[in-house]
């Protein structure tokens, strides 16, 4: 029924997608999936069969109707099981990403599920056994690795432009609750959303340093803050009924990289003005890279070994066809913006389900990054350097 052809006249295997969740994440991965296969030439059909999310009847409706899903669901072990559906996008709240992914797995779906993976190192590690036992795609939504100014970035380091990295300066910054009046969500409540500015924000820091340099956090010491201690519970009504922050607002650390290099993150919800300040520099022995998300399209690079008159950084606008990803989908200094990111990530994570092709960031990365947010943590509350453990 879905079979049709590609530009070669091929037929493409038809990928059935389901979808948990219909807020920020969910609109972010439905128009991944609507427009994946409108923009490159991917080696499948893509079909949106079904969202699911806990809301009325109406309200899903409306959803599937404007975002162009087939159908609905209102309890996510339905959609799982749904034998119509080949690949589950993961865009719920951290505390069901494991019971999800788990009975995925079991049903032998293909996953993305976003970062972080989960709300513990445990959980996080129970469901990479469980996508390597049933042996299905998996990816996860470090999606900021989709830029292709941060995709440039690496390819620098691999090449050899920076030599042996010294330095990792990463800082995720934004403001969005910074008002004592902003409603306790379900994110400053640390039951459903694991942690607070460390899970959330830390993560891409924390995965944008290990996918650049290569490197592994070996050693981290770390501090956690909750500034606003409480919040108003109905929106409407900011003098009324508080409840407490269970989360950091928050997360700072220093650690050690595997070959020496010494690292240094902040991320925080509260810095008045910043609205997503999501930054890295690294510093090696031959030249400097830095890249801002508020400035995604371009990479500033400094070269120390061109000639001393001439050293300076160089902004790079990588939106060619010769950069990463090809530089988007668009033509030359057109730029991309935060939902290209996730057509791009979808798009190839589709293409490595359709081609049984290895895929990063998988569940793999997933869990290399729960360790370093379980060591901060653990760092925090125990007031010492903590090792993080390797995986086994």
């Amino acid at each position: 029924m879905y079979e049709s052809k590609g530009t070669t006249g091929e037929p493409r295997r038809p990928i059935r997608v389901g979808l948990v969740g219909h807020q920020f994440m969910g609109v972010a991965h439905s128009n991944g999936f609507r427009n994946a296969a409108i923009w490159y030439d991917l080696p499948c059909e893509v079909v949106m069969k079904a969202v699911c999310a806990k809301d009325t009847e109406k309200n899903l409706a409306a959803f599937a109707r404007k975002f162009g899903w087939e159908s609905f669901e209102r309890d996510w072990r339905v959609l799982v099981a749904r034998e119509d559906i080949d690949l589950v996008s993961i865009a719920a709240p951290g505390t069901l990403h494991k019971d999800i992914s788990l009975e995925a797995a079991r049903h032998g779906k293909a996953i993305l599920c976003e970062k972080p993976l989960a709300n513990s190192l445990a959980d996080a590690e129970e469901m990479l056994a469980a996508v390597g036992r049933a042996g299905v795609p998996n990816c996860c939504g470090y999606s900021y690795r989709s830029t292709p100014a941060q995709a440039l970035a690496k390819q620098f380091v691999d090449d050899g432009r920076l030599g042996r990295i010294h330095h990792v300066h990463a800082r995720y910054a934004q403001d969005w609750p910074s008002d004592p009046a902003f409603p306790r969500v379900w994110r400053f409540d640390k039951s459903v959303a694991g942690s607070g500015s460390l899970g959330d924000i830390c993560a891409h820091s924390i995965d944008a340093a290990r996918f650049i340099t290569g490197l592994e956090f070996t050693e981290v010491v770390g501090q956690l803050a909750t500034m606003i201690t409480e919040r108003p519970l109905d929106p409407a009504r900011p003098d009324g009924e508080k409840a407490p922050v269970t989360v950091d607002d928050v997360a700072q650390f220093l650690g050690r990289m595997s070959n020496g290099a010494t690292a240094s993150f902040e991320a925080t919800r509260l810095a008045v003005g910043r609205k997503n300040r999501n930054c890295i520099e690294i510093n090696g022995e031959r030249g400097s890279l830095f890249w801002d998300f508020e400035d995604q399209n371009y990479l500033q690079f400094y070269d120390k070994t061109r000639p001393v008159a001439e050293q300076g950084f160089t902004r790079i606008n990588a939106t060619h066809d010769s950069h990463p990803y090809g530089g988007g989908p668009w033509p030359q200094g057109h730029g991309i913006g935060y939902a290209d990111t996730f057509v791009i990530e979808i798009a190839n994570f589709l293409r490595a389900v359709a081609t049984g092709e290895p895929h990063r960031p998988d569940f793999t990365d997933g869990v290399a990054c729960q360790r370093v947010l379980d060591a901060v943590e653990r760092s925090a509350g125990e007031r010492r350097w903590i090792t993080v453990n390797p995986a086994p």
